[in-house]
């Protein structure tokens, strides 16, 4: 990145001005510019050549200021469908594309889609990737790929794949993998300048992940782990001898590897094409994981730009009182932003490249990170703080640049003024209705921000309908997260947080007064809490795919790690069946009256409430 210009806020934190201040009501507010340049020049600076005017802020549509918008969230592997391979792949997002947009939909938001372990399928978190600039190829829809031929033996091992209520990763792995292979050697002999092409442009990064997969394959097939830490010594090093050996004899293995990258990454493009198709404003919103694992393609091909000996994670708080270890390594904060294109280009790329919207997970990175040393507790960690006016600044350029929003997921103990730095930029703040909370109640809908997306629940929730049950209270005692009296003071807040939900709702207009009863429809609620956020001025509202089919499984209970399947619990609702579901229609039609075209021509009706539908 070149030298970045004299900027008004990055001179004053470099001298020690808080850029934030408390206001009479508690609240933080960010110091004004010009009361920035008067406290510079009390402190003997020079400000006379100093301006804000000209910073890049990240890219808005005033379209979505004018009339915001709202889309579907889902996990791509939940999906059910009757032809994919016992996991939601992009030909089922290619289905499901189209049917959004006929709803009304203006983005389809995706799990994280980075590379994973191929050849340890198991290891299937997608915030726990293996390279965050790569595609999982368990997403190729194997049957859209030039060459396939389908067998009974197959047919039969995938019909099995798809009954299972969980995704089995390995299996799916292994019979992907295996067809791939095949048609590999059909097609490796041919000419394809566009796959060339496609080499040309991945340069090193995409050879050596390739060689990483290549060497992962091998090792895993002797009975050694995927992840490099468990290889023999002469492999853990790229630049090692053996390493370069084994690369010159293994030349055709690494091409395959370079042609799966290919292949996600057409079919991920055509899904991008889709949602162009289907007239939505933003199209994908993906996922970016906050890390990448310590073992992982990314810290094995340039290890210098990671942080060694301690890993990412949260510390001690009331729903995980011993703190969190996520054993994802950071990338180094004197680094990240060096170089012509930087590591956190060179990330930002690689997601915004397919992104009308990129969702940031732990936003609180640009400002610090909680990280754990090797061999210690969470107990030990401390923060470390990183070049966040770098970051910003390179952020909004690359947002800029690929045309694509960009989300923070500014949830949790961020560091004070990290909000307000990342709305000067113009990134959006990520609201979940149970969070928007304060000492008077839930927040109204018109005291939440523009500059945001709100949502109902997410994949670290239970749906709305789990909420409301305290569901994740019990599960969290029941694996052990929290203790019996932790747990007993948590159902007691939930109590009055439904009680005071209900309140809110009914302030709001979405239920009447005699609906505060407490034997509410639970269909009612799910529709009056949608339609409670998408009466909010937030420029995005995403709609979880999960809470229109009232899932009972959780996508993923954190703090969890074996006694929970995590990130594999498939929809219980094929994909063919979900444009036909009423909840997707009663809550689609609430959308579009508040953020469609009905709501754009000042069509709508204030009495069509929820609960008119």
């Amino acid at each position: 990145m070149k030298e970045a210009p004299r900027s008004l806020r990055r001179l004053a934190r470099q001298k020690g001005l808080e850029l934030v201040r408390p206001s009479p009501e508690g609240r933080l507010v960010r110091v004004s510019d010009r009361n920035l340049v008067r406290t510079l020049a009390a402190l003997g600076e020079d400000v006379a050549s100093i301006s804000s005017d000209g910073e890049v802020r990240c890219h808005a549509p005033a379209s979505l200021i004018d009339r915001p918008a709202w889309g579907l969230s889902l996990q791509l592997y939940e999906l059910r469908s009757d032809r994919n391979w016992g996991m939601g792949d992009f030909k089922d997002l290619w289905a499901i594309c189209p049917m959004a947009g006929a709803l009304g939909a203006e983005f389809i938001g995706l799990n994280p889609l980075h590379a994973g372990f191929l050849y340890e399928a198991n290891r299937c978190s997608p915030y726990e990737p293996s390279n965050r600039k790569f595609l999982n190829p368990l997403y190729i829809a194997v049957d859209e790929v030039e060459g396939f031929a389908t067998s009974p033996d197959v047919e039969a091992e995938l019909s099995k794949l798809r009954e299972l209520p969980l995704v089995d990763y390995e299996a799916v792995a292994a019979i992907k993998v295996r067809v791939l292979r095949t048609i590999w050697k059909s097609v490796q002999q041919a000419e394809n300048p566009e796959f060339e092409e496609f080499i040309g442009n991945g340069g090193r990064d995409l050879r050596l992940h390739a060689l990483f997969e290549t060497l992962s394959y091998a090792q895993t097939t002797k009975g050694i782990g995927a992840g490099w830490l468990s290889w023999p010594p002469e492999f853990q090093s790229p630049k090692s001898a053996g390493a370069r050996q084994f690369a010159r004899s293994h030349e055709d293995e690494i091409k395959f590897h370079q042609w799966l990258q290919w292949i996600a990454h057409i079919q991920l493009s055509e899904a991008k094409e889709c949602c162009r198709r289907a007239g939505m404003r933003v199209g994908l919103y993906l996922d970016l994981a906050v890390g990448e694992a310590l073992d992982g393609s990314a810290t094995w091909s340039d290890r210098t730009l990671y942080v060694r000996g301690a890993a990412i994670g949260n510390p001690p708080e009331p729903f995980a009182t011993k703190g969190q270890d996520w054993r994802l390594a950071a990338l180094r904060p004197d680094t990240i932003t060096s170089g012509d294109p930087s590591p956190f280009a060179r990330l930002m790329t690689a997601s915004m490249q397919y992104a009308g919207a990129v969702r940031i997970d732990h936003a609180a990175a640009f400002a610090r990170l909680f990280l754990v040393p090797t061999d210690a507790t969470p107990a030990d960690g401390a923060y470390v703080r990183y070049p966040i006016d770098d970051m910003l600044e390179e952020l909004a350029y690359m947002s800029v640049r690929h045309q694509s929003i960009v989300i923070g997921e500014d949830l949790g103990d961020v560091a004070a003024g990290l909000r307000e730095d990342l709305a000067a930029v113009g990134v959006l703040s990520y609201r979940i209705l149970s969070y928007e909370q304060s000492k008077e109640g839930f927040v109204q809908p018109q005291d939440y921000p523009e500059l945001a997306l709100a949502c109902v629940s997410t994949h670290d929730h239970q749906t709305f309908s789990g909420w409301w049950k305290a569901s994740d209270i019990n599960l969290r005692l029941e694996h052990g997260l929290v203790s019996k009296g932790m747990t007993l003071q948590h159902r007691k807040i939930r109590k009055s947080e439904r009680k005071s939900l209900l309140a809110a709702l009914a302030a709001a207009g979405m239920i009447g007064p005699d609906e505060q009863s407490g034997a509410e429809d639970p269909e009612q609620l799910v529709v009056a809490v949608h339609e409670y956020v998408a009466s909010t001025p937030c420029m995005l509202v995403s709609v979880r795919l999960a809470d229109l089919t009232n899932e009972e499984a959780p996508t993923n209970i954190p703090g969890t790690d074996k006694t929970y399947p995590n990130w594999r619990p498939k929809l219980s609702v094929d994909l063919a069946a979900l444009e036909h579901l009423p909840m997707v229609r009663r809550i689609a039609n609430v959308m579009n009256r508040y953020r469609g075209t009905l709501a754009a021509h000042g069509k709508v009706d204030p009495s069509d409430r929820a609960g008119g539908l």
